[in-house]
């Protein structure tokens, strides 16, 4: 974004992708790499000189840009950098014919901003390499498919927050209210493994399972023993199972973990609540012992873990056999975690280890898989815990998918638990979703922006065509945008074939007869997982917008030798012929341009592609050429 500059500087661009930063091996910074930085801008610029500005030990310390090369469509300039430390600042500070700019990660600023938005690069990361070219899909094993039709929940087999478990025919819709938790419709591991070549023909290759350890709830958030997977989804010899089948198609997998929190009927709380000085008392919170305790936003069912405790660390996460590594390691060989309320995590009243313990956590994963994908729950701003020393990404809500709600949806506001979410009645703008986007990106470093899990919706949250008010256009505008934008795109699950239905349905049944489902979407889905798998462009390349409207925006992905244009228009009525400016982008006059979905075909012409009408959508404008 430009702040209080010329038009001209919106040409002015750099980002973390390795057309900017080019390393002497060619992959991730090492500690005391020469790291050569660069800065591109329009021929024209009236840009007189450079600085790179880093901050190396505290200290303010500038390098002089020169001039790399020219190209018909741009300049560049370029520096070395020392990575002299684990996380290394930058910004650059421009001296133009019309005075001196600041670029950072937030934009280009006339005002001195703080470091806090910088440019930042992170020296000896062990990053989720595989991650990043992959395609994610979750489930919600009881909703997904039913394999093993003798594990079921029988009807009346426990109660639960005072409700009764209930066998539910496949497809029946679920209950309102409580009694929802324990209505069981039989989906386990063995139908997961089952259906496993349909999500490979879909182009899925890694899964995000919700959690499957022993638990009372359907939703198994109220774990009663991390070392179990639930029998009635099969047991620890289902997932062994899972596990060889998803290696044999080149599928990986994370859990889901509840390290905030237990099920009240977890062995550690009965003991605790039989007596107070039971070993495991100290992993929980007792105000007045026994009945008033600390828990998840007051759901007494949910106890809160204490990390004061010495000895639960050892158990959850410290020790040799601990939970967290215990999964990482054969048979199980599982790739990564998705950490449940990870913003909520060691976190109470004066107490905040949260950032303490989510790097502890990393340390203990890492040692056993340097590859793990460490994944934390979180709505809200997770840029603390996104630095590189702590999860590798964020469930990316607030980043990602809120702008897209509000923008195609409304926007609105709520607070969990409260029956009232407060909406605006105003179409939220263009430059709103823009900015939030940005602001987001600007606020951690690109190795973690570019592994971010960005989704549409989850078992949490309205499903995406429900959002859209069920209208196809904007819906494929929505899923358009989730395969282009950088980070790691999510599916959840029969989103790709149109299940929708309100709140009731978030967590509705997968349906398996065919004709319930809707093929040009599910279509519309493969195509995009291919273009994600076989563009580097959206796996490796950098990000700029180009145009923002009052309906439409437009964004680049670039490599050296692949540039890719998407135009999201949302509606209501098309958006007329016209040209559609990219010469910001640095791509030349001439450059061809065909349209991926359609074959149209276009040619850059006084710096703007000349694009025909388009109807409330998405396309995806391609260009190649000799790096």
């Amino acid at each position: 974004m430009v702040s209080n500059a010329p038009d001209y500087a919106r040409s002015i661009h750099h980002d973390g992708s390795s057309r900017y930063v080019r390393t002497p091996h060619g992959s991730d910074p090492r500690l005391g790499d020469e790291v050569t930085i660069r800065l591109r801008a329009a021929p024209d610029v009236p840009v007189e000189r450079v600085l790179l500005r880093t901050c190396p030990d505290g200290e303010q310390h500038f390098v002089e840009m020169r001039v790399e090369r020219d190209e018909p469509a741009c300049r560049w300039w370029q520096a070395s950098l020392k990575m002299s430390m684990p996380v290394v600042g930058y910004r650059f500070l421009l001296f133009t014919a019309d005075g001196a700019y600041w670029l950072n990660g937030s934009g280009v600023h006339r005002h001195t901003p703080t470091d806090a938005e910088d440019f930042r690069l992170l020296a000896d990361y062990a990053a989720p390499h595989w991650a990043r070219e992959s395609v994610f899909y979750q489930i919600f094993p009881d909703r997904f498919a039913n394999g093993r039709p003798d594990l079921d929940v029988r009807e009346d087999e426990f109660v639960y927050r005072g409700h009764r478990a209930r066998v539910r025919r496949w497809g029946e819709p679920p209950s309102d209210g409580y009694a929802a938790l324990v209505e069981f419709y039989g989906g386990d591991l063995a139908g997961i493994e089952q259906r496993l070549d349909v999500l490979v023909d879909l182009g899925v290759n890694a899964l995000y399972l919700n959690p499957i350890f022993t638990a009372r709830s359907n939703h198994r958030y109220d774990v009663t023993d991390y070392t179990q997977v639930d029998p009635h989804l099969g047991g620890n010899q289902a997932l062994g199972s899972l596990r060889r089948a998803t290696a044999e198609r080149g599928v990986r997998f994370i859990l889901d973990i509840v390290p905030n929190h237990c099920g009240v009927d977890h062995p550690w709380f009965q003991a605790a609540l039989a007596d107070p000085s039971a070993p495991s008392a100290e992993y929980f919170t007792f105000r007045h012992h026994p009945d008033d305790y600390e828990c998840w936003l007051g759901v007494r069912s949910l106890p809160k873990l204490n990390y004061r405790s010495a000895r639960l660390r050892d158990v959850m996460f410290a020790a040799p056999d601990s939970i967290f590594r215990a999964w990482l390691r054969p048979p199980y060989r599982i790739d990564g975690w998705r950490i449940d309320v990870a913003n909520m995590l060691a976190r109470q009243g004066a107490d905040q280890h949260g950032v303490e313990i989510g790097r502890a956590i990393r340390r203990a994963v890492k040692e056993v898989n340097p590859s793990a994908y460490l994944l934390g729950e979180h709505f809200f701003d997770a840029s603390t815990h996104l630095q590189g020393d702590c999860w590798d990404a964020a469930m990316n809500y607030a980043g990602f998918a809120m702008p897209i709600w509000y923008w195609l949806g409304r926007f609105e506001v709520s607070q969990h638990s409260h029956p009232d979410r407060v909406a605006s009645k105003v179409l939220w703008p263009t430059q709103a979703l823009v900015e939030s986007w940005q602001a987001h990106r600007a606020s951690i470093p690109w190795a973690i922006a570019r592994q971010q899990f960005n989704l549409l919706g989850s078992h949490d949250t309205p499903r995406i065509l429900d959002v859209v008010g069920g209208e196809a256009a904007r819906n494929r505008l929505a899923v358009g945008l989730l395969f282009t934008y950088p980070g790691v795109p999510s599916i959840y699950y029969g989103d790709e074939v149109g299940l929708s239905g309100g709140d009731r349905f978030v967590r509705a049944c997968m349906p398996w007869d065919r004709t319930a489902w809707d093929e040009d979407l599910r279509g519309f889905y493969q195509t995009l997982v291919r273009l994600r798998q076989m563009s580097r462009a959206l796996i490796d390349g950098g990000f700029q917008m180009l145009s923002i409207e009052e309906d439409t925006l437009a964004f680049l992905r670039d490599t050296d030798s692949e540039c890719l244009v998407v135009v999201g228009h949302r509606g209501p009525g098309a958006r007329p012929a016209g040209p559609l400016p990219v010469a910001y982008g640095a791509i030349p006059d001439g450059a061809e341009f065909v349209e991926l979905l359609s074959g149209a075909r276009a040619t850059v012409i006084g710096g703007h592609l000349s694009l025909p009408s388009m109807p409330p959508g998405v396309s995806f404008w391609q260009a190649r050429w000799d790096s």
